[in-house]
């Protein structure tokens, strides 16, 4: 059996040093509650990073690839950074985004001209935490630093110590999760596994359960190549490929869906519908109810292969047509909507919801549906598990109104524990870091209060960053 490296043993610091930053920034003002919450900072410091949903790529671990420059590791794969400056009129081409040819110090000054936009928004702060924690620069990016902040990481880059997997070991990583396409061979995860990194894929089947989604048709015929072109073939060329996921570490799936609806056919039904959108024919009403379908056969395969099933509802991907043309996907336009989840779900739960080891983690980016919807789901069925704050709630504030609006409904343990959701590997110490000082604000209120003991809050604190996220993920 492989031995995983975790932080015990290759970094006992947990995360990264912060460098020069305030040791009680993002804490609370009043200086009963902010002592109370620095002691709960200091006692989860030395734990390790689970990240059991992100975008890294395994084979940037795998082959332990340097980081070309500051501009590719900072700033183009990090859309919270580039949606900003695009907003203020930068190209998103002159940031390199979607494989545009750039001059990354020409880029690099770019963003340090227009560093004010980040002014109070976490993407500001995760940056300078990256900086100050990884680089141990304090200096403030502006146009008169910013050749010098870029020569520095530049020349650290060049070093051993600033490899991707040293890094890896360096943030205390536990478990890493990266999302992965159903048809990958899950090479680079099987490389990393022997060599002790528990990296792990996630089952992210989207483009072949969604008739709309363009390369639906090419999927499944690349899905379905060894077995018949039916409805049953289909979902068993599906449950195979899972267990190719399971066999390389796999403990979950992933559902970027629009809206969190499900529906339960016939196998005549289902049959029809599947042909339909095979031939091109299926219409919107048609994709609706396939998407439903397919996403309560998704669970069903859950609950026989184990697998924990993540759902990423209400968000209106790739909203402008002309940067998805230009830049391609996930660069920044995917644009919050309303969705609900009680009556969408009902036909899933009813079938599921109390099946022993079946586990469900509701994502929103729609903070009206914590309070009214997702807790009291997670507050009865014991499938259900409230998914943290994500995209545009992934920020101090954000995740503050997470934990007043879920927790006296269901608690703090139906909860997910904190997932990065990120491309921009340097960012993750930065946003955990982040998390665990905003839930230590909001259970040191708690306890000057009255409302909770300071022992309890320490447990609270250590089992939100380790014993949560394992259970709710299989870890």
């Amino acid at each position: 059996m492989v031995e995983f490296e975790t932080s015990a043993q290759s970094n006992p610091s947990g995360l990264v040093s912060q460098g020069g930053l305030d040791p009680a920034r993002l804490l609370p003002a009043d200086p009963a509650v902010r002592a109370v919450a620095q002691s709960l900072v200091d006692a989860v410091a030395e734990l390790p990073i689970i990240s059991p949903h992100g975008h890294v790529p395994a084979t940037m671990l795998a082959e332990d690839i340097p980081f070309d420059n500051p501009t590719e590791l900072f700033i183009t794969q990090d859309h919270y950074l580039t949606r900003l400056l695009h907003a203020d009129g930068v190209d998103l081409g002159d940031l390199g985004v979607g494989g545009a040819e750039v001059d990354p110090r020409e880029a690099w000054q770019l963003v340090a001209s227009r560093w004010h936009l980040f002014a109070g928004t976490a993407t500001g702060h995760w940056m300078r935490e990256a900086l100050s924690g990884v680089f141990g620069i304090t200096d403030a990016l502006a146009p008169e630093s910013a050749d010098s902040i870029y020569d520095r990481i530049d020349a650290a880059l060049t070093t051993a110590e600033f490899r991707p997997r040293a890094l890896f070991r360096r943030f205390g990583m536990d478990v890493l999760a990266t999302t992965d396409d159903p048809l990958d061979d899950l090479a680079a995860h099987r490389r990393l596994q022997r060599d002790g990194y528990r990296v792990v894929p996630t089952f992210r089947p989207d483009r072949f359960l969604d008739p709309d989604h363009p390369e639906f048709t090419g999927a499944v015929a690349g899905l379905t190549s060894s077995t018949p072109a039916t409805f049953t073939g289909y979902l068993a060329a599906l449950a195979q490929r899972r267990q190719h996921f399971i066999a390389s570490g796999a403990v979950s799936t992933d559902h970027g869906v629009r809206e969190p609806f499900t529906c339960n056919l016939s196998d005549g039904e289902a049959e029809t519908l599947f042909q339909r959108a095979l031939r091109g024919a299926a219409d919107a009403a048609d994709a609706h109810l396939f998407r439903g379908h397919m996403l309560l056969q998704m669970a069903r395969m859950s609950v026989e292969d184990g697998l924990v099933m993540t759902l990423h509802p209400g968000v209106h991907r790739n909203h402008s047509p002309a940067t998805l043309h230009r830049h391609g996907p996930d660069t920044g336009h995917d644009i919050p909507i309303p969705v609900t989840f009680v009556e969408g779900l009902r036909p899933l739960l009813e079938r599921y919801g109390l099946e022993k080891d079946f586990h469900l983690v509701l994502f929103t980016i729609d903070e009206t549906t914590y309070s009214r919807e997702i807790a009291p789901l997670a507050g009865f069925y014991p499938s259900v598990f409230i998914g943290s704050p994500w995209w545009f709630l992934d920020a101090p504030d954000a995740i503050a109104r997470f934990r007043a609006a879920v927790t006296e409904t269901a608690g703090f343990y139906r909860g997910s524990g904190f997932v990065d959701d990120t491309r921009a590997f340097l960012s993750i110490p930065a946003r955990h870091d982040t998390a665990r000082r905003a839930d230590a604000g909001y259970l040191a209120r708690l306890v000057v209060e009255g409302r909770l003991s300071e022992t309890d809050a320490h447990t609270v604190a250590r089992d939100l960053v380790d014993r949560i996220p394992r259970k709710a993920f299989k870890l």
